[in-house]
């Protein structure tokens, strides 16, 4: 009946109010091509009365749907469409609704006596006839068959490159909830602030959900700290922010030091200039309108446009940028020398360095930094804390390095249970706040279990009663509106264990007596080296990179042979040695078990994974090849496999590399608890505070003993920064 007819897709008049097997097709495959769309309307038309039910359909075009579906795996889900179109080519041919395809434009009024009196009184409504005999288009079929056949091989070539390579790596992914007056703000160009908030919002890698329904409110000019446990998704969201996966206003820059500089041509200190781009795209306009200039080509208004440069260019101080360009290389590490280097020359942890002072040269709005201080010195980590704590704009710095965030920032963002807190406050404030903050949740926890035990108690005791049955029934539903309890989430405590199931040595256990040592003769590295260490030793030694850190290690090891000079150890000396690349001493094609097994053979798999459990690599993790693990996770198995042994001397060249601060703190109890010696190079100052009793420092090819610790060390470096006008 007219009083039935809706708006619909284009050609096409619906009576009834059951959906057409086009609107169907429409809404369940909204792009699909044209000729696939023809196509399979023209199978469905011609079999209308020939079809018997719902999976004849999906016999006719089920396939060809699952080739366009998001989803090709889900069969069930294309069939049941198939049973809803078939449904609607049944009614249409029992006659109990009437579908018409019109291809030509009928306006209703002029209809004739098919469609009843009722139709004269309806004005402007159109719809379209299609030829109730139609066929099949062989070349839209042979186009549309081309089509799926050329998707089909591109899906086949996908999936067997992914079961070659069962390593594949997921993708991150972000959603959010944005309101259409945020979004025209920001593209009105009207919004100024410089804060950035994102509410309600979402972050997966691949299957597995890292944040739900969180919120992040960055303030403009604080330096936030973005804290919690390796795995759950801090590098992940520093990605979305950059990639702007997640809004963020379009006048605000961003900077995510995350790749190193590409090696080229390019001198260091230039290349730190070139990241300013309104000062290097100034400058080329600056030469070419001068040389259009001398050679007399140049229009009136180009004299004009010179100025402006020049004011813009004395605006944002140009030429002061060489000289700041170079004090943040300086206070990197780069020498006056290393400056004029071209940057192919440099090594990936320099390169490094370079991305970092790009960054802090170019100022951006919002900058992101992932573990700056994995790529630094101790030197480089107190210069780059100084130095940020003037910092004018925004940060979110990721970082495991405990007083480094107590230095640097203003706020503390943890990330747990898929949600975002903020902490006023550095670390300190941020482990202060939460511990009061998880006490008081505890006590209300309590007093509401308390409260609720009580009225069950006069609930349990009247309820027979019918002279209290109106006092019971108040209860119940008292109890019924009470908020529900939720035990207090506490994360669980790391631990890591040295043994230390081996007998006392008695001195001299190992030492250096006037080592000289080089790689190239006309570059010794040290000469008249005198070091010595036992079984009480806490010994850290610090240093600029390249000083010869990892080298003394080596010789105190016995890998290097001194040029001249004598190396003596205790022959039941025993060294544990973690590489500050351990990964390289880890075979990644297999699981942590088998690696284990393949290094300690005639051992049970229960021992192996006992042994890989006290460092966290339990269940699942232990079978999953070593490849597939975070950088954390491999750290931990490099540790099960050091300590199989049992050494009674540790060497740990940067352990902390990789590890959050839970891994940290546990580390440093467990080297605390130790009966053995350790010497360790680290540029954490927490664990060298906590571990060590000795600091050594390696410069200017000596390695010389520290009476006043790690303090006298930082104030000597301070001294240097003032001195040399790094600040």
């Amino acid at each position: 009946m007219l009083s039935h007819v809706h708006a619909c897709a284009p050609g096409l008049v619906r009576v009834g109010i059951m959906a057409t097997y086009v609107e169907i097709l429409k809404t369940e495959f909204p792009e699909i091509d044209v000729e696939l769309f023809d196509y399979i309307t023209g199978v469905l038309e011609c079999g209308r009365t020939d079809f018997e039910d719902g999976d004849e359909v999906f016999e006719a075009v089920g396939g060809v749907l699952q080739e366009v579906s998001e989803d090709r795996q889900n069969e069930e889900g294309v069939r049941n469409i198939c049973i809803q179109m078939f449904n609607t080519l049944r009614v249409s041919r029992d006659g109990s609704q009437k579908q018409v395809l019109l291809d030509a434009p009928v306006q209703l009024s002029q209809i004739s006596a098919d469609t009843g009196p009722q139709t004269t009184d309806v004005e402007g409504i159109w719809m379209m006839k299609r030829s109730q005999n139609s066929t099949v288009d062989a070349k839209k079929l042979e186009k549309a068959e081309a089509k799926l056949k050329a998707k089909h091989e591109r899906r086949n070539e996908k999936d067997s490159q992914k079961s070659s390579n069962p390593l594949v790596l997921e993708e991150a992914s972000a959603s959010q909830a944005s309101s259409k007056k945020d979004s025209r703000v920001d593209q009105s160009g009207k919004n100024r602030s410089y804060d950035i908030r994102i509410e309600n919002f979402d972050v997966s890698f691949g299957e597995r959900v890292l944040l739900q329904g969180a919120e992040l409110s960055l303030a403009s000019g604080r330096r936030y700290g973005l804290i919690g446990r390796n795995g759950l998704g801090k590098t992940t969201l520093l990605k979305m922010l950059a990639s702007r996966s997640l809004r963020v206003p379009a006048h605000i820059s961003i900077l995510h030091v995350e790749q190193e500089v590409a090696g080229d041509d390019t001198a260091a200190l230039q290349s730190v200039l070139e990241s300013d781009t309104t000062r290097e795209g100034l400058l080329d306009e600056e030469r070419t309108l001068n040389a259009r200039i001398a050679n007399g080509t140049a229009e009136g208004t180009e004299s004009v446009r010179l100025s402006e440069i020049y004011g813009k260019l004395e605006e944002i101080e140009a030429d002061k940028a060489p000289a700041r360009a170079s004090v943040i290389l300086a206070g990197l590490g780069f020498s006056p020398r290393m400056q004029q280097q071209q940057t192919r020359e440099f090594s990936g942890g320099w390169r490094m360095r370079l991305a970092l002072a790009r960054a802090l040269f170019a100022r951006p709005d919002l900058l992101l930094l992932d573990e700056p201080t994995n790529m630094l010195d101790v030197r480089a980590i107190l210069w780059l804390e100084d130095y940020l704590q003037t910092w004018q704009s925004t940060i979110l710095v990721v970082s495991h390095d405990r007083n480094f965030l107590n230095a640097v920032v203003t706020d503390i963002v943890h990330l747990h249970s898929q949600r975002l807190d903020g902490y006023r406050g550095n670390y300190e404030n941020f482990i202060k706040t939460k511990e009061d903050r998880l006490k008081n949740q505890q006590r209300e926890y309590e007093a509401q279990l308390q409260y609720r035990q009580h009225i069950q108690v006069f609930i349990d005791r009247f309820r027979y009663n019918a002279n209290r049955a109106a006092q019971v029934q108040s209860k119940l539903k008292l109890l019924e509106k009470l908020p529900e309890l939720k035990p207090i989430e506490k994360e669980t405590e790391v631990t890591l264990r040295f043994p230390d199931n081996f007998e006392k040595l008695s001195p001299p256990i190992l030492q250096l007596d006037e080592v000289e040592f080089f790689y190239s003769p006309d570059r010794p590295l040290f000469k008249g080296l005198n070091l010595s260490a036992d079984l009480e030793s806490r010994i850290c030694i610090v240093g600029e990179n390249g000083a010869g850190k990892t080298t003394a290690l080596k010789l105190l090891m016995g890998e290097l042979t001194p040029v001249n000079g004598v190396r003596q150890a205790h022959r039941n000396l025993k060294i544990g040695y973690f590489s500050q690349h351990h990964v390289d001493q880890l075979d990644l094609n297999v699981c942590s078990v088998e690696l284990l097994l393949n290094r300690f053979p005639g051992r049970t798999e229960e021992e192996y994974r006992h042994q890989l459990g006290g460092y966290g690599i339990t269940g699942e993790l232990a079978t999953r090849p070593v490849a597939s693990l975070s950088g954390g996770q491999k750290s931990r198995v490099a540790f099960a496999q050091m300590t199989m042994p049992c050494p009674n001397f540790y060497v740990l060249d940067e352990p902390t590399n990789h590890l959050d601060m839970e891994t940290i703190e546990a580390l440093a109890k467990a080297l605390s608890k130790f009966r053995g010696g350790v010497i360790l190079v680290s540029h954490d100052e927490r664990l060298i505070r906590l571990v060590c009793r000795e600091l050594w420092v390696c410069e200017n090819g000596s390695v010389r003993r520290i009476d006043g610790g790690f303090d006298e060390y930082r104030d000597i470096l301070h001294e240097q920064f003032r001195k040399e006008g790094y600040l």
